[in-house]
């Protein structure tokens, strides 16, 4: 990541004429999660000066728009920019805060062309929460590693297929391009970012005063719905999450243990402790958990469902299926009669 201070900008506070160690753009898209802004920014407040006085000393921020308009936050509330698409190379860090995926255009081109600029500068570009698909749509993430969260891994797969999401980290960081799932995560970015320029003592301190517990590692696993709550051990619960990410796709037990640096057999007894049962037993059993799912909700053909389960073929599929619900997906169908409705934002374990 480009680590150079930038030159200096004007300071806001009256008392402080020192150009900050640590000085971030924001560029919030239509719609953007308020949270994941209001995490970062107010840990960059809280470790720009002493106490709670809210100074740009160690640390400056900026909101950038292309208009001069309030941005819009998905919650309905709005926040005035503060500035213009500033000079990139000012900024240690552009972080573009992403939120409704289907609520129109994130960002006009003036913005896009800016981020582009910037990262030709080579200004760190970060993505939080969709800011990601942002970056993506704009083809500055075109051979990196992009961190999504478990909730839109599909909607990202869909429209980038050549692309490689990430959805079992908090965030990832790929030379200057950092992206991030949100929601917490955004909290645990923000303080390693403080960390880097202005300290641990410091880190701690913005966590602290937000009432924020153990800060977590980019590595660490994201949050996840049903299947993963009750799982304590990560390895397992990282498991789960690629299990979910293939289900059209299914990995291979092998591939799955070493991305996980385990062994075949090592994932098989950690599995039996952890689940009760066998990895490959469970991948089953999930996927045709997905295959109900969509019977119940899509008026998909038995075949179609079959191959987006990921079996091989419609019989194998009607075995494994009435083997495990004691009847076959064509009963399933007869049984609950259901309306024809979009899957589209909908997810397995809502």
């Amino acid at each position: 990541m480009n680590q150079q201070r930038p030159p200096s900008l004007a300071m806001t506070s009256a008392s402080s004429t020192a150009a900050p160690v640590l000085n971030v753009g924001f560029i919030l898209a239509d719609n953007f999660t308020l949270s994941a802004f209001s995490l970062m920014v107010d840990q960059f407040r809280l470790a720009a000066d002493d106490g709670d006085r809210s100074r740009p000393i160690l640390a400056r921020w900026q909101v950038m728009s292309s208009r001069q308009e309030p941005i819009r936050a998905s919650c309905g509330i709005t926040v005035a920019p503060s500035g213009p698409l500033a000079d990139p190379t000012n900024f240690h860090y552009i972080i573009v805060v992403g939120g409704l995926l289907h609520g129109g255009q994130q960002l006009d081109e003036e913005s896009i062309a800016y981020l582009k600029r910037a990262a030709r500068a080579g200004v760190p570009l970060v993505g939080v929460c969709t800011g990601s698909f942002v970056l993506a749509r704009a083809g500055l993430m075109t051979g990196r590693r992009c961190c999504v969260s478990w909730y839109h891994y599909q909607d990202f797969m869909e429209e980038f297929p050549h692309h490689t999401p990430v959805a079992d980290r908090l965030y990832v960081i790929d030379g200057d391009r950092i992206t991030c799932a949100g929601g917490g995560g955004a909290a645990d970015l923000a303080t390693a970012l403080v960390e880097k320029f202005l300290g641990r003592s410091v880190a701690q301190k913005s966590r602290h005063v937000l009432l924020l517990d153990r800060q977590r590692p980019g590595t660490e696993s994201q949050p996840h719905p049903p299947i993963a709550d009750l799982v304590a051990d990560d390895r397992v619960r990282r498991a789960l999450l690629m299990m979910e990410q293939h289900l059209a796709d299914p990995l291979p037990i092998a591939d799955i243990a070493r991305r996980l640096q385990l062994s075949t057999r090592q994932l098989e007894r950690l599995f039996q402790t952890v689940m009760g049962q066998r990895p490959a037993e469970f991948y089953r059993r999930l996927r045709l958990r997905y295959a109900r799912f969509l019977l119940d909700t899509t008026g998909r053909s038995v075949t179609d469902i079959a191959l987006e389960a990921g079996f091989s073929d419609c019989a194998h599929f009607s075995r494994q299926f009435k083997a495990q619900h004691g009847f076959t997906p064509s009963d399933a169908r007869a049984r609950a009669p259901v309306a024809v409705q979009s899957v589209a934002g909908q997810r397995l374990f809502e």
